[in-house]
């Protein structure tokens, strides 16, 4: 997408890196939008419009995938959860089977079973 100031879309760009370092603490929509130098209001819409989902969207989808990572690596459910940023073991299991299909032990398990595929290293 163009944007009439191409530093803003830089701007953008940067915030996003910024949930990619540092995605298993906390991360909130001041720190994020901070790093874009915008308002936390014009900074939701521009990420949207930039990536087709909310800054706290794309921070759920990169908590789950690494999450997907580290339990075909065998590490244990609850210490997973901790290590991609959630505080909730049972929020962690909810939303993970709502984007993977499946449960982290179910996953854990059939990635053991059968191997990892290629997304899964």
């Amino acid at each position: 997408m163009l944007y009439p100031r191409p530093e803003l879309s830089r701007r953008i760009v940067q915030a996003k890196e910024y949930i990619d370092r540092h995605f298993q603490g906390p991360v909130d929509l001041s720190s994020i939008a901070g790093k874009a130098f915008v308002s936390k209001f014009h900074f939701l819409r521009l990420f949207k419009q930039h990536y087709g989902m909310t800054s706290y969207q794309y921070l759920m989808v990169v908590r789950l995938r690494e999450a997907r990572r580290l339990l075909a690596e065998g590490l244990p459910v609850s210490q997973v959860c901790g290590a991609v940023g959630f505080d909730s073991i049972s929020s962690f299991k909810g939303l993970f089977k709502r984007y993977w299909g499946r449960t982290p032990s179910m996953l854990k398990k059939a990635i053991l079973k059968t191997g990892p595929s290629k997304k899964d290293r």
